[in-house]
């Protein structure tokens, strides 16, 4: 009989990486409207906001890109102790700043860990979770990351009664906690079964099999023939494909590459960044006041970000990815079009725009109330479908010899996103106002139709298995019942003829 504890204990402690990067990502937004934050640092321009904020994305982007190579040559387990490391240093800079240059620079000393952290975690969750809990387990990663900006924002609200730079300097220095318990957590964490194998550790590889899937007992069948499909498909990479990144432009693995690098962009122009990072300005915009109202908002938001993920975790292995981003996506379309009709009458009724456009006829109280209400209805749509499966189809979706370095691509791609995305909403908020909400709506109206033709469902299948389904149809809504029945049987047959293609195209030994 298998247990599952050792899996989900893994999964869990590496999934402090998340806790790390939503942490640092909720930090910010209330700081910036904190009082003692904007007089010790000259009450920052809309600009310089973008730029202190954005610094921690373009330090993740340049992680990510890094992380690919680190985690190829000295494991995935390595490159996520090297990422809580860089951490612990950023979070100490970013707690002794004492100008703005200052804060910039641990921002982005933090945003490198948070890069390597953010393609690493989910792709070691995903090499060591069985097909049947793989997303679980992923989803950890994303559960991680609402805990952490909940966190963040919970600390920013108690810190917002503070007098003095502590108000500000001890929610900063406060993330160090998290990265030294993630530092020390992974002496004791197996290193990725599917690396090992690609090392040639093939013993150490089937004790870790072993001690995630059967308690210890590495010679059971079911550890020898997920250790002999692991073997056997490394072996064959190795022998007929290349491992350079020109390999993601070509066919079968471009494919791949578009929906990985898709995924990871359109996560970020859902505007989730802009609600959780700058709700704060909106909530202002909608008639909040004081800091603590303001502060105690946003950990409501943070609150129901880390309880509308819960569902993912529990049933995104039964749903699939793709039922699960269809539904989110036209969720998230109607609350944006529902906001932006409420803040354009809320900016007409209390004087801001002409009185005439005023669509639905509340008091500015209660337009107040409804606005903040949809903010978080957009969030709860977000956390259950695109936070989660924004992490798990790229790292689940490529061949072992290529996925390190196309999750460091498809995490870039989400960085460079984010940065654009975080240094264009202050402004964007300023000019655009309501109007903003209305551009996220077709957006995610794309997202749609791009989710409904091209994302396959990659539910409970093996990584060795994802093979078999890109060679399927590009389209979506046209592939095999493999796809949509999740057939074992066919699943199966289809495994056996890939392995017999690669007993007949090497020589080497496989593993007893």
């Amino acid at each position: 009989m298998r247990h599952a504890t050792p899996e989900y204990i893994v999964s869990s402690i590496t999934a402090l990486g998340g806790l790390l990067f939503g942490y640092d990502i909720g930090i910010m937004s209330s700081i910036l409207q904190m009082e003692q934050f904007n007089e010790y640092f000259h009450s920052p321009s809309s600009i310089i906001t973008g730029v202190i904020v954005a610094s921690l994305t373009i330090g993740c982007f340049v992680g990510a890109l890094v992380s690919g190579p680190l985690a190829d040559r000295y494991s995935r387990k390595i490159t996520i102790v090297l990422g809580a490391l860089v951490c612990t240093v950023g979070s100490a800079i970013q707690f002794g700043s004492v100008n703005r240059a200052m804060l910039i620079v641990g921002r982005f000393v933090n945003g490198l860990a948070i890069g390597f952290l953010s393609s690493v975690v989910p792709m070691y969750q995903s090499e060591t979770a069985p097909p049947g809990d793989r997303g679980r387990m992923v989803s950890l990663q994303q559960w991680a990351i609402t805990w952490g900006i909940f966190i963040a924002f919970g600390i920013d609200y108690g810190c917002s009664y503070i007098r003095g730079a502590k108000q500000f300097r001890l929610p900063l220095g406060l993330q160090i906690v998290p990265s030294i318990i993630l530092l020390f957590t992974m002496a004791f964490m197996p290193f990725s079964p599917r690396w090992l194998v690609a090392h040639d550790h093939i013993g150490d590889a089937r004790q870790v099999l072993g001690r995630l899937r059967a308690n210890g007992h590495a010679s059971v069948p079911e550890v020898a023939e997920e250790l002999r499909l692991i073997h056997q498909t490394i072996v064959y990479e190795r022998e007929t494909k290349s491992s350079g990144y020109m390999e993601l432009l070509r066919f079968p693995n471009r494919r791949r590459t578009f929906i990985g690098c898709g995924m990871q962009f359109m996560q970020q122009f859902t505007g989730i960044n802009t609600l959780m990072l700058y709700a704060p300005t909106i909530f202002r915009d909608m008639g909040l006041g004081s800091t603590q109202s303001i502060a105690l908002c946003q950990a409501i938001n943070g609150l129901v970000n880390v309880t509308s993920t819960i569902p993912a975790i529990i049933w995104i292995d039964k749903w699939g990815r793709r039922p699960t981003l269809l539904v989110g996506t036209l969720l998230i379309i109607v609350f944006y079009l529902i906001l932006a009709l409420l803040m354009r009458s809320y900016l007409a009724l209390t004087g801001v725009g002409n009185k005439d456009a005023v669509i639905i006829n509340l008091s500015a109280h209660n337009l107040g109330i409804a606005s903040i209400c949809m903010v978080y209805l957009v969030v709860a749509s977000f956390a259950f479908s695109w936070g989660p499966c924004g992490w798990l189809i790229p790292s689940e979706i490529f061949p072992t010899h290529l996925r390190a370095k196309a999750n460091s691509v498809t995490t870039g791609t989400n960085w460079i996103s984010n940065f654009v995305v975080t240094l264009t909403s202050p402004l964007l908020l300023e000019v655009a106002h309501w109007r903003l909400f209305i551009a996220f709506s077709v957006i995610m109206g794309v997202n749609l139709i791009v989710i409904y033709l091209f994302l396959p469902e990659t539910k409970n299948l093996t990584l060795e298995e994802m093979d078999i389904l890109f060679m399927d149809s590009a389209w979506a809504f046209k592939t095999s019942p493999l796809t949509f029945l999740h057939s074992k049987k066919k699943i199966r047959r289809l495994s056996t003829e890939t392995a017999q293609t690669v007993r007949t195209s090497t020589t080497r030994t496989e593993p007893a």
